[in-house]
């Protein structure tokens, strides 16, 4: 009975041990950003189990897939120097008017 009592806390702590193991290395936004196919890879495993994978490696590979797109400057958009006064119109072409209605000769 006393070997059970000393077998119960070893085997509490061991799983302990397991369970506190240090989390899986996340892949930095650089690497992300210089291997796309790794980035691919790894947004459809955020997309399927993003519990699975993580918050901390799902944020780099979104911070990543947007340095993708955007550049890592982010948008290159300048708005224009100046703006017209007004909006240009669109003139539709006008209708022919109808002919006014003639009188009978005899």
């Amino acid at each position: 009975m006393k070997q059970l009592l000393c077998t119960i806390p070893a085997a509490v702590a061991a799983l302990l041990l397991v369970a506190c193991g240090k989390p899986a290395p996340i892949e930095s936004v650089e690497s992300l950003v210089a291997n796309p196919e790794r980035l691919q890879e790894l947004r459809a495993q955020c997309k399927a189990d993003h519990a699975k994978v993580g918050d901390a490696q799902c944020n780099a590979v979104a911070e990543a897939t947007r340095q993708r797109f955007f550049g890592s400057d982010g948008p290159k958009y300048t708005p224009p120097s100046s703006l017209p006064s007004s909006p240009p119109t669109a003139s539709a072409p006008a209708a022919p008017s109808p002919a006014p209605p003639s009188a009978p000769k005899d």
